[in-house]
Formats: C-alpha cells, structure tokens, sequence
C-alpha cells in the first residue's frame, strides 16, 4: 500500500539517488540570481544590459555564468541577432515559465515577511552580542 504522503525521500525506493537529483536542480532555481533574472524575464524576453540594470547588484560575470546556468538547465533561451554590435536577449523556455508560479510564491513570501526576518536577525544578533 502507498503511503498516503507521496514526498520522495533520501530513502525512497522509487527514486534511487533522489535527494541528489532534486538537490542538483534546487541549487539551481534556489540560488538568489537565478530566482531574480526568472522573475525578470518573466515579463518576456530582455537584453543582458537590461538584466543587469535591472538587478543593480550583481556583476557581470555573474549574470553570465546565472544566464549560462540557466540555459544549460534548459530554462531560459539566448538569441544572437547579427546585428554591429550582436544583439543577445535571453527569454524563458516553456520549462522556465513553468517555473515563474512557484518562483514568484517565494518571492512575494519574501517581499511579505522582510520585515519580520530582519526583525528576528536583529534580536538574534543582540543576544548573541550579550552573550559573548
């Protein structure tokens, strides 16, 4: 009989090697620029230089190798356009819009609880401050 919770597990028989397979995949989409171009270019297709006005903080040899990493997976397209100087946009595949829903869940719970997250840090750090 199935066990009512059908979450795969380090153990599960079904999955041989499943914690490293799902692992590979969240370091991907779990990795904070990957989640912040997703959700740019959820919008549609955008230009290097627009990603990384968009961003701000990242450099950009970050934002190649998160670009990189994300077309490898399979999630987001680059296009050349052979235009002086080579026009480049990158745009989600439908794997990476398939991504945008539990993406912008994270990202909007993130947005929402800032505030309290900070909060905790701050008391956190205060007593660690106290107790050394």
């Amino acid at each position: 009989m199935e066990p009512e919770n059908s979450a795969v597990t380090h153990d599960d028989h079904r999955f041989p090697g499943g914690c490293q397979a799902v692992g590979s995949v969240l370091s991907r989409i779990g990795d904070k620029w990957s989640v912040l171009v997703v959700m740019l270019l959820a919008g549609g297709p955008k230009r290097f230089s627009e990603l990384k006005r968009a961003i701000g903080t990242i450099s950009q040899r970050m934002l190649t190798l998160t670009l990189r990493g994300l077309e490898r997976d399979g999630l987001v397209t680059r296009t050349v356009t052979p235009t002086i100087p080579p026009r480049v946009d990158y745009e989600l595949t439908d794997l990476g819009h398939s991504l945008c829903g539990p993406v912008r869940g994270i990202g909007d719970w993130a947005f929402e609880n800032h505030g309290r997250i900070e909060a905790a840090r701050q008391r956190y750090d205060g007593r660690q401050e106290g107790a050394g």
